[in-house]
């Protein structure tokens, strides 16, 4: 007998499509929230705009360790809708398919994505948000070539004030060159040129090339009696680099440590106490997460299945707030933890087990209780509300199509 029948494949078939659109959508909508506000922030600091792309690329395993679970849930749970609403579901019961069964292959793709976002938020996503601080603080630093900025005076090493009115090629041309500038000796330098470029300085790699065409040079001092001015064809202008500090090293925050590192801090007491509750807090959150989605097969099974002659979709807005909610209560749970207030595991365990026997009731009473409805009574109510509502557009409706000159002669007659 084959392991995966045709029902099975049947299944994954119906799975694997609204799971893949879910996620890829779910990640879109993270990525591009986040996408304006990198462009606003790099814009604002003058840095190139690659380093945006960078800096995405850097969080979307942070993105996708939140949308693999929702897609998971929301792909089994159309999947088996669809089976509901069209009584394919009912076929397959009448033939002794029990509930358990069917779920065979969605646990299959659970357990496959499962280990997926433990690799993430155990080791890929800490690693990337390190490299996406270190991006954010090159940035605003000036290490990333984003200290000058269009026009803006910048100053450079407190002896440079430099201007530009525009640059093409990532910054490399620039148009509407002025700069000043003071000597050691004490002399002030007031360059202006039609454009320019920057370039290596092989010899002194503390110092750039600016390479000016078409300006000139009003030179000033108190050892000079006048000022003196040199019209130039092209010249070459020095700048100081400015000093950047080194980026810290990775670990100064507890997400950003891998599994094992966080193993090792959590009961090792060379570390401090309060390093060791961020440890076991960021363990635990990590943990419970990749857990809790052995449970979305069971849920996303007891919300699919609306009641007979019933088209509802309470389910699947019911499903997503459960969901969101667990995971904010999770993250306050993680946050209460690393203060020391509570023990994480009954501060991320405890509400783990009571959204666990949750599920496990709701998949109880759709499976083995005849003709139970885990949210009958939700449901019930939704169809009275939507019904009245229902009624309330029908009457208004039926208001506009009367017609105002009949309104008249009834209220002359």
């Amino acid at each position: 007998m084959k392991f995966l029948s045709a029902i099975d494949r049947y299944i994954a078939r119906l799975v694997i499509v609204p799971m893949l659109a879910v996620f890829v959508l779910a990640a879109s909508l993270l990525v591009l929230d986040k996408m304006l506000r990198l462009f606003d922030f790099v814009a604002t600091e003058g840095g190139p705009v690659t380093v945006v792309f960078k800096m995405l690329i850097n969080l979307f395993p942070e993105y996708a360790s939140l949308a693999i679970p929702l897609g998971l849930m929301l792909g089994i749970l159309f999947a088996f809708r669809k089976l509901a609403t069209s009584s394919e579901l009912d076929v397959m019961r009448a033939v002794g398919l029990s509930y358990t069964r069917l779920l065979r292959v969605p646990y299959l793709f659970t357990l496959v994505l499962a280990g997926v976002n433990l690799l993430i938020v155990g080791y890929i996503q800490p690693l990337s948000r390190y490299y996406y601080e270190e991006l954010q603080y090159e940035l605003g630093s000036g290490a990333l070539g984003a200290s000058i900025k269009v026009g803006e005076f910048n100053a450079l090493q407190d002896r440079t004030a430099l201007r530009v009115d525009s640059s093409r090629d990532d910054g490399r041309d620039l148009e509407g060159i002025f700069a000043r500038l003071v000597t050691p000796k004490g002399q002030t330098m007031t360059i202006s040129a039609r454009e320019g470029q920057f370039f290596a300085n092989r010899e002194n790699r503390d110092t750039i090339i600016l390479r000016l065409t078409d300006g000139q040079i009003v030179q000033d001092g108190p050892d000079l009696a006048s000022p003196r001015v040199l019209t130039f064809a092209s010249h070459d202008l020095p700048i100081d680099l400015p000093k950047i500090a080194q980026f810290r090293q990775r670990g100064d925050k507890d997400r950003e440590y891998i599994l094992p590192e966080l193993l090792k801090i959590g009961w090792n007491k060379a570390y401090s106490q309060d390093m060791r509750n961020k440890s076991k807090a960021s363990l635990n959150y990590r943990l419970v997460e990749v857990v809790m989605m052995f449970l979305l097969p069971l849920l996303a099974v007891a919300l699919a299945v609306p009641p007979k002659r019933s088209t509802s979709a309470l389910g699947v807005f019911l499903s997503i707030v459960m969901v969101v909610a667990y995971h904010k209560v999770n993250e306050y749970g993680q946050d209460v933890a690393s203060l020391g207030r509570l023990d994480p595991a009954l501060a991320l365990w405890g509400p783990f087990a009571l959204f666990a026997a949750l599920i496990i009731w709701m998949y109880w009473r759709l499976a083995y209780v005849p003709g139970g409805q885990p949210i009958g009574a939700l449901e019930t109510a939704f169809a009275k509300v939507a019904s009245r509502v229902r009624k309330l557009f029908a009457r208004r409706r039926r208001g506009d199509m009367i017609d105002p000159a009949a309104q008249d002669d009834s209220v002359a007659a």
